[in-house]
């Protein structure tokens, strides 16, 4: 069995796919205080249905719109639209969430542990994302060696990062291959009725789906690409 940390997002849709063609799924949801925390919900119970997972747990982190320092989950920080993402050396963006895959992992892990999941698997994509340090391969080499010292000494779980080297096109062109229901996946930072268009992760969104020449099933109130 292997725990997929499902956000609803298109690249944990894809890693799910993957999952699924050699483990048995037990899917995890992380509501955080995100702007679109509804839909992304919505998004991971659709998917959920789609590959008729039995093994499904939401688990709440209400520090995280506490601590704030992120526009995702800090209503006083805006979210940008300006591509920040999308430019080649950018500092880390403000839509960054201080230290959030740990957490999820954390989580991942306990229930994994009581399970008896063998593998974690986690859509972080390091080249082709927002720069975000917790998507970098290094960070979950180091995050391995966690579990191997915090865990009983006869549980062996790997954390599997199946996309982490993949462009968001060929994530795209990976989910098509496979079925997956990109249809039923949400990325937008910002709304939940209809993805803005303009935010950073909308934007990579729609770049990838024109670079691998497929148009993307979602709507959007203003469909901008770089």
């Amino acid at each position: 069995m292997g725990v997929v940390l499902l956000s609803g997002g298109m690249d944990s849709c894809v890693t799910t796919a993957l999952a699924n063609q050699t483990h048995r799924l037990a899917l995890l949801h992380a509501s955080y205080g995100q702007r679109t925390e509804a839909r992304e919900l919505q998004a991971f119970e659709e998917i959920a249905d789609f590959y008729g997972a039995e093994h499904r747990l939401v688990v709440r982190f209400d520090a995280f719109r506490q601590i704030g320092g992120s526009a995702l989950t800090d209503a006083g920080i805006a979210v940008p639209e300006n591509g920040a993402a999308l430019t080649p050396g950018a500092s880390i963006p403000s839509t960054y969430v201080p230290f959030r895959n740990a957490h999820f992992l954390s989580a991942a892990v306990s229930w994994a542990e009581v399970i008896g999941a063998t593998a974690i698997f986690i859509g972080a994509v390091a080249e082709d994302s927002s720069g975000y340090p917790d998507c970098r391969e290094s960070y979950y080499r180091a995050f391995q060696e966690v579990i191997r010292e915090g865990t009983r000494p006869q549980t062996a779980i790997r954390i599997e990062t199946p996309v982490i080297g993949m462009r968001k096109s060929e994530i795209v062109r990976k989910g098509t291959e496979l079925g997956a229901p990109l249809e039923r996946t949400w990325s937008c930072y910002q709304f939940e009725e209809e993805a803005c268009g303009a935010c950073d992760s909308c934007r990579l969104r729609l770049n990838a789906f024109a670079e691998a020449g497929l148009q993307d099933p979602i709507a959007y109130r203003l469909a901008v690409r770089r």
